[in-house]
């Protein structure tokens, strides 16, 4: 009866949580504008949306600059928090609080505080406030993924390559860097999607002709929901979905090949 419950509340949760996310992928098919009626199925909605050319716009700046601030943002969080895990306890422990400040501050108040550093430096807005504003708000989460994989690092292993005879960039690279790639790619993916998702800090930063998905679906759903939006999350929500699973798949062959390379080596 307890492990019964145990499941049904699981069960709960999830449905809260993804009962909307499959009501909304419903009604991207459903031929009436209504989201009252069902009016029967239809992909008018997709074959629309891709003929929308402030949507498909929108979508170019949204994955360009979701790609460029990830890639740049793991790059330099990476680096940050392999330099704070050399520092001394104290030095480490004020860097990390430092980094967990723009987590736990408010959207509204780290946008309103680059949009005035970028009036402040006299910069045009447009694509590369954006751009700078995703990368800033995107690295503590890659600090924060990289961190927890450092600390499970064997302190002694970058020593012993280079007892091997390994110089220290090939023991950088071939030996720190797998062993930290699952926190990378963590960092990845949640600075990728948090890039796609972001209105607040995207709506201060931005510039006249370079939206992203989130303003201009803002700007549409004022208007009242069109059935466009609900195609359109359709497909972000697949996508990220089917990367998710991609990337799983990946790292659990590459955690099985591991293992028995171990075990052959053993």
């Amino acid at each position: 009866m307890k492990r019964f419950l145990q499941r049904f509340y699981v069960f709960i949760i999830f449905l809260f949580l993804y009962a909307p996310i499959f009501v909304l992928m419903a009604y991207s098919f459903n031929s009436s504008r209504s989201r009252g009626a069902w009016g029967g199925f239809t992909l008018k909605w997709y074959r629309e949306l891709f003929r929308d050319r402030t949507i498909m716009m929108s979508l170019k700046y949204t994955i360009i600059i979701a790609i460029l601030a990830a890639i740049i943002s793991t790059i330099i969080g990476t680096a940050s928090a392999i330099g704070i895990s050399r520092m001394k306890k104290i030095p480490r422990s004020i860097m990390m609080n430092i980094s967990y400040l723009p987590v736990l501050n408010p959207d509204i108040i780290t946008g309103v505080s680059l949009m005035i550093l970028f009036i402040f430096l006299k910069m045009n807005f447009g694509f590369w406030t954006m751009l700078i504003a995703h990368i800033t708000f995107n690295i503590p989460y890659v600090i924060l993924s990289v961190m927890p994989k450092i600390k499970q690092l064997d302190p002694n292993i970058y020593e012993a390559a280079l007892d091997l005879g390994a110089s220290p960039t090939y023991a950088f690279w071939r030996v720190i860097i797998p062993q930290l790639m699952p926190g990378i790619v963590t960092g990845f993916m949640l600075a990728f999607t948090l890039s796609i998702d972001d209105f607040v800090i995207s709506f201060f930063t931005t510039g006249v002709g370079v939206p992203n998905l989130s303003i201009t679906v803002f700007s549409m759903a004022r208007r009242g929901v069109n059935p466009k939006i609900n195609a359109l999350s359709t497909l972000m929500f697949l996508s990220v979905l089917i990367l998710l699973i991609v990337v799983n798949i990946r790292m659990s062959r590459d955690v099985k090949s591991k293992k028995q390379k171990e075990g052959i080596i053993i």
